[in-house]
């Protein structure tokens, strides 16, 4: 007990002539200067209501960006409401070619093909139905569907059949003679010329099943989308590419028929459309401009307040280094790295791009929607998700924050060690049980599928749709389900939550007992006596007396002090 307190005592000592040097170090430092740092320090630090009472500063940025979430927000309900008329518009044609060009089609697909046939005569008669249905268009379609033109022109259906370019296959023998060679022929026909096609070209039409791999017809059909008057808005007209494809590749006596088609927009010509939608349409690109112009603007203010926290940072650090020969810890020099400005000039930069895409929408010059919906949505998320900064300033609104911040390292180490986990099960299941359950088919649907079990969803479908065909590939699947369920709900999913909580749980605590306080934050107290910490922390340790600075980083700035 006397050597500890001699011990004690001699570590006193030696922290206090640490301390006494340091001081006198620090005497030689202009006190004006040192004064004038650590005002530029609180103040940078403090929120814009503190910032506007102490030196009557305006919050630009945070005016700004409240009006910028309005906005945006607003540009992207008027946008959605308008890709969801062009979507539907979509969705229906493709219906509607399904029920005029399929022959039998009962109006749902029956799997990843449209419907399926299973003898020759019924190929032949999808085959004919497809030409008679085109060239019937006009007196069948109730929409305004036409043939699609070209220099005055009507653009032909093109039939083309795929087949091995020798072959000869009797089940019943023995020897098979096939080259794998591929022969494509190709017929193009008129609309105009429908009454002697099968004349024309009756060899074409008769086919060697043996030898057939498939038969793709395409052709071009015009449309108009008038919903768009009604809300305003010039009408979009589309050129539909239909791609029908009968596919005999499998060579299994089952023949897939697939519609899909591909949709081109284009500006209207010679259109006269009477009311306020060309008025309207001017309207929305002012609206626009004006969000692009929010958007540079508070680009311009974060961009400049990342500038500023560096030139701080610069003279802190010069500071530090010229008086007290240390530098900043590396968890202080991330305190000045504003992540949220960062995230605050990316979505303002991708929110001008969308802007710049929706108007070139708006004045029918582009035509990509899903592109102009990608950095609409992804800068709308990021603004709706630069509020919480704001509420990081009231203590009892960031535990959020300050929770995720605590528990990110650990849970990505943890994520680390069970998704190699996970990606075993994944190869597995698909290797093994992908022939026998539709949920097990591809990698992408294995590893969805194992996350839906992860959560609770769609367990008993899972077990059930396994059939007992193949003994030991059931007994297989129920080992490999159960060790799965058991692990990553039971132990997995438990021990990452207890991450989380435990996170929780140290802010809590923090939040009653008060952040352990790192050199910036001593500083900007004024507390001399205790800065630098560097040097010190063995003294708190082994006696006991000065504050332990703690070796979680990401909490030693989380709490700001601004006074």
């Amino acid at each position: 007990m006397e050597m500890s307190d001699r011990y004690c005592q001699g570590t006193r000592v030696e922290a206090s002539r640490t301390l006494s040097h340091g001081l006198s170090t620090s005497i030689a430092t202009d006190p004006m200067t040192e004064e004038i740092l650590r005002d530029d320090l609180r103040f940078y630090f403090m929120s814009p209501c503190e910032k506007y009472k102490t030196r009557r500063q305006l919050p630009w940025k945070l005016a700004v960006q409240i009006l910028k979430i309005f906005m945006i927000t607003l540009q992207l309900i008027l946008f959605g409401l308008n890709n969801q008329l062009v979507v539907s518009y979509k969705e229906e044609n493709l219906l509607a070619f399904k029920n005029l060009f399929l022959k039998g089609y009962s109006g749902v697909d029956e799997d990843d093909y449209s419907i399926s046939v299973y003898t020759k005569q019924s190929v032949y008669d999808s085959l004919h139905y497809v030409i008679d249905q085109y060239s019937q268009l006009r007196n069948l379609s109730v929409g305004p569907a036409s043939y699609a033109e070209e220099n005055g022109e009507f653009l032909p259906l093109i039939i083309c059949k795929k087949s091995y370019k020798r072959g000869s296959v009797e089940p019943s023998e023995e020897p098979y003679d096939i080259d794998a060679e591929l022969e494509t022929d190709c017929l193009a026909l008129d609309p105009e010329s429908s009454k002697t096609w099968r004349m024309n070209n009756a060899s074409f039409f008769e086919l060697d099943f043996y030898r057939l791999v498939d038969i793709e017809i395409t052709f071009a059909l015009k449309g108009i989308n008038l919903q768009t008057v009604r809300s305003h808005e010039l009408p979009d007209c589309y050129t539909f590419f239909v791609k029908i494809v009968f596919d005999n590749s499998c060579h299994s006596g089952k023949v897939k028929l697939t519609l899909d088609f591909d949709a081109v927009s284009s500006v209207c010509k010679n259109w006269k459309i009477s009311g306020t939608a060309q008025k309207s349409t001017h309207y929305l690109l002012i609206f626009d401009g004006f969000v692009i112009i929010v958007c540079l603007s508070s680009a311009v203010l974060c961009t400049r307040s990342i500038i500023l926290a560096v030139r701080l940072l610069q003279r802190f650090s010069s500071f530090c280094l010229e008086n007290y020969n240390q530098k900043v810890c590396e968890d202080d020099q991330r305190e000045f790295l504003n992540c949220w400005y960062i995230l605050v000039i990316i979505s303002d930069v991708m929110a001008v791009i969308g802007s710049i895409l929706k108007m070139e929408i708006q004045a029918k010059s582009m035509t990509n929607y899903d592109v102009c919906s990608i950095f609409l949505g992804t800068s709308t998320l990021m603004v709706w998700v630069g509020v919480i900064r704001y509420l990081g300033y009231f203590e009892k609104y960031n535990v959020l924050i300050l929770t995720m911040r605590a528990a990110l390292p650990k849970v990505l180490r943890f994520c680390c060690c069970a998704g190699m986990i996970y990606l075993g099960y994944t190869f597995c299941g698909w290797i093994v049980l992908g022939p026998y359950h539709e949920k097990f088919e591809g990698l992408s649907r294995v590893a969805e599928c194992l996350f839906s079990l992860v959560n609770g969803d769609d367990m008993f479908s899972t077990f059930a749709e396994f059939e007992q065909k193949n003994t030991m590939v059931w007994l297989f699947s129920r080992a490999y389900l159960y060790s799965f369920i058991s692990l990553f709900i039971y132990m997995v999913l438990s021990l990452f939550i207890a991450l989380i909580t435990d996170a929780y749980e140290t802010i809590k605590g923090y939040q009653t007992t008060g952040f352990p306080m790192t050199e910036l934050q001593r500083f900007l107290l004024g507390q001399k006596e205790g800065f630098p910490l560097q040097g010190q922390e063995g003294v708190g340790a082994e006696c006991g007396e000065a504050e332990t600075v703690h070796a979680s980083v990401m909490l030693c700035c989380c709490k700001r002090y601004s006074i």
